[in-house]
């Protein structure tokens, strides 16, 4: 199956509900989406998409009763009607005239997706994923964490009054998502190995039917975290009477870069959008978590899965992507590219950022940090308008922010004591 821009609108196989589907982009095999429990195709192993017979248009988004409605006012590019909701999405696309000026761009727009209801983007994923669950009957969900993920799916899982169980990386999970999980109910197991040995594990208890996966792996997720790209570009409609010409995020699993080309691929195919309006797809990894930048700079058709990973932005931590298969393929066809960091150009970004009063974990500074080193490098240009995706709160890793901050000052209990201190 191409997932190139120019594939024409599928149409409905035999085993299709409701106009909704399954399909290999392998080897095209489709399946009906609702009857079985399955995350990979049967036939060969590959990824699976969702597909539909009818794509909305902007127009259709535009008709809906309540523009604040998030995730769900996009139901009609979505597999179900409705999920499980605790008013996700609409998140800010914040402006950053200082920072915009600084890199010298025609405009610069944050998406802040540390404003969704358990403060990172995943929230988008799980509403549909949890719904989706639900219409299968399973009752026990699971997922392999660098902590987003996990936070999510104990909310959306208590929500939905089902068991949630998350595998963690020991030690290696920022505190205030261990205490999200916790609070939410989900039985946590530590694992002693990194985010990719808690997913092989994860995918072993799913294929015995221990657990309904619910990493990006599962195609229901990635349905959800497609309105992220839809906010942008209707955003960018509304204010500049166009879409952005770039769009940089962070990549971890590179769920959101598979999850932002489909959204594109479909307002193509619907005829909402050109393909040269398509913005160009940049991912930025921390420099020890790089395996999709080593596929792209060596022009490899899938990445080479990393064992040993480190870096402070713990979120993309991740040397083993699971929808690379779907991501490599939306940087090349949107014209974009690929980009390491530094942790301490991570750092330096978050810093850029909070001076703006948008707080963000390191990860998603990485965004910001990419787009200033491509703005150094010449490959992004003064006359782009541009949007970099930040995807988790500051206070999902207070740690790493209090160390990014100043130290405080001690000063004495009296008036006259803290005038002469300052």
């Amino acid at each position: 199956m191409s997932l190139s821009l120019s594939a024409d609108q599928p149409a409905a196989p035999a085993d299709a509900e409701d106009g909704v589907w399954l399909e290999c982009i392998e080897c095209g095999e489709t399946f009906a989406p609702f009857a079985d429990v399955r995350y990979t195709c049967d036939e060969c192993d590959g990824l699976l998409e969702v597909r539909y017979d009818d794509l909305p248009t902007f127009e259709d988004f535009a008709a809906a009763a309540d523009p604040d409605q998030g995730v769900w006012r996009y139901a009609d590019a979505l597999p179900l009607p409705s999920g499980v909701s605790i008013q996700e999405g609409a998140t800010p696309l914040y402006d950053v005239p200082s920072l915009e000026a600084d890199l010298g761009l025609e405009a610069l727009r944050i998406k802040h997706e540390g404003m969704n209801p358990t403060g990172s983007f995943k929230d988008r994923g799980m509403t549909v994923g949890v719904a989706v669950a639900r219409e299968l009957g399973v009752d026990r969900l699971a997922c392999a964490s660098t902590g987003n993920t996990s936070a999510a799916l104990a909310a959306y899982g208590s929500r939905g009054g089902m068991e949630t169980l998350v595998l963690l990386p020991a030690g290696k999970v920022a505190a205030g998502k261990v205490a999200q999980a916790s609070l939410h109910g989900a039985r946590i197991l530590e694992v002693d190995g990194n985010f990719d040995a808690c997913l092989d594990i994860v995918q072993e208890l799913a294929g015995q039917g221990e657990a309904y996966l619910l990493n990006s792996l599962n195609p229901f997720r990635l349905e959800g975290q497609k309105t992220i790209g839809l906010e942008i570009l209707e955003g960018f409609l509304a204010d500049y009477d166009t879409v952005p010409d770039r769009i940089v995020l962070p990549v971890g699993n590179a769920g959101n870069t598979s999850a932002l080309y489909k959204a594109f691929r479909e307002l193509v195919q619907a005829g909402a959008l050109e393909e040269d309006e398509v913005p160009k797809l940049v991912g930025v990894q921390a420099e020890g978590a790089a395996p999709m930048v080593e596929a792209i700079e060596n022009g490899a058709d899938e990445v080479r899965r990393w064992d040993d990973v480190e870096t402070r932005a713990t979120a993309i931590r991740i040397g083993n992507p699971v929808n690379a298969p779907k991501a490599l393929p939306g940087i090349r066809e949107t014209g974009g590219t690929a980009i390491s960091v530094t942790d301490e150009e991570i750092t330096d970004a978050q810093r850029d950022l909070a001076g703006e009063g948008i707080g963000v974990e390191p990860a998603s500074a990485a965004s910001v940090a990419g787009l200033r080193k491509l703005r150094e490098e010449g490959i992004v240009t003064e006359d782009e308008r541009v949007a970099c995706l930040t995807t988790g709160h500051l206070l999902k890793d207070p740690d790493a922010a209090a160390a990014a901050g100043r130290e405080p000052e001690p000063v004495p209990a009296e008036t006259a004591g803290v005038l002469d201190h300052l």
